[in-house]
C-alpha cells in the first residue's frame, strides 16, 4: 500500500476509517520537539507566512498558532481530513486549510511564503509510484512558493547519502539537524546531537570527517534557504 501514498484515494479512505473528528497524529516528531529548530530559522510573529504540506490531522499547526505564528496555511491531499479540519478549527481562522496536491500548488503565487514545514511528505511521495518524478515536482513547487531567503525545513528518516543528493538540484543553501526519534512509552533521553547546532558538512554537502550519523536513532532535518539569486 505503500506505492499509494501519493494518492488521493489512499488518504481518503484512510482518514474516513477514523471515528472522531478530534484525533490527531503527528508523524516523526510534535511541535514541541522542533519549536527550538523553528525559532531559530523562523522566529514566531504574525507577519511570517508559513505553508504546512501534507498536514494531515496533525497538531502541528495548532501548536505554531499557540507560540505566536500568525498566519499558517495547511493544505493536504485528502478532501475528507481537509473538511475535517476546517470543522475543528472554525473558531481560529488564521489556521487555514486548504485541499491540494504539493505537486500542483499553481493556486499559490510565486514568493507568497517565508517558510515550508514538511514532515514526511516528500517522504511518502518517494515511497510511491513515479517517486522521483512527483518528488521533483514537489520540490520544483516548494521553491517556487518560497520567497527569496525563505526556509523549507524537511523532517525526514532520509539518511544524508540519499536527500542531500535530491535537494541540491535546487537553488538552496541547505544546513542539517538530527532530532532524536521518540518511541511509545520511551521516557526521555540526552539529545546524540544538539538539536539547534547543524551538523558540519563540506561544500560538496558531504559530512564532515568525523562524523558518524548511521549509528544514531535520529530523524534528519534540512533545512533549505532558497538562494536570493
Amino acid at each position: 500500500m505503500t506505492e499509494a501514498y501519493g494518492e488521493a484515494w489512499y488518504w481518503d479512505k484512510r482518514y474516513a476509517k477514523e471515528s472522531t473528528a478530534s484525533s490527531s497524529f503527528d508523524w516523526y516528531q510534535k511541535y514541541e520537539s522542533l519549536a527550538p529548530l523553528l525559532h531559530l530559522y523562523v522566529p514566531p510573529t504574525t507577519r511570517i507566512r508559513i505553508l504546512v504540506v501534507g498536514a494531515g490531522n496533525s497538531a502541528f499547526s495548532e501548536g505554531m498558532s499557540k507560540d505566536g505564528y500568525g498566519d499558517i496555511v495547511s493544505i493536504d491531499i485528502s478532501s475528507v481530513v481537509i473538511e475535517r479540519m476546517r470543522k475543528k478549527y472554525s473558531d481560529s481562522p488564521h489556521l487555514k486549510y486548504i485541499e491540494m496536491d504539493v505537486r500542483d500548488m499553481k493556486a499559490f503565487e510565486a514568493g507568497s511564503f517565508d517558510a515550508v514545514i514538511d514532515k514526511g511528505t516528500l517522504d511518502s511521495l518517494l515511497c510511491g509510484h513515479n517517486s522521483k518524478l512527483n518528488a521533483g515536482r514537489m520540490l520544483e513547487e516548494v521553491e517556487r512558493v518560497l520567497k527569496k531567503e525563505g526556509v523549507y525545513i524537511l523532517i525526514t528518516y532520509g539518511i544524508p547519502a540519499y536527500r542531500l543528493c535530491l535537494l541540491r538540484s535546487h537553488s538552496w543553501a541547505i544546513k542539517l539537524h538530527v532530532i532524536d526519534k521518540v518511541h511509545p512509552g520511551e521516557s526521555s533521553k540526552a539529545e546524540s546531537w544538539e538539536l539547534t547546532r547543524p551538523v558540519p558538512l563540506n561544500s560538496d554537502g558531504s559530512l564532515k570527517d568525523g562524523i558518524h550519523l548511521e549509528n544514531m536513532d535520529v530523524h534528519y532535518i534540512y533545512v533549505c534557504t532558497k538562494l536570493s539569486c
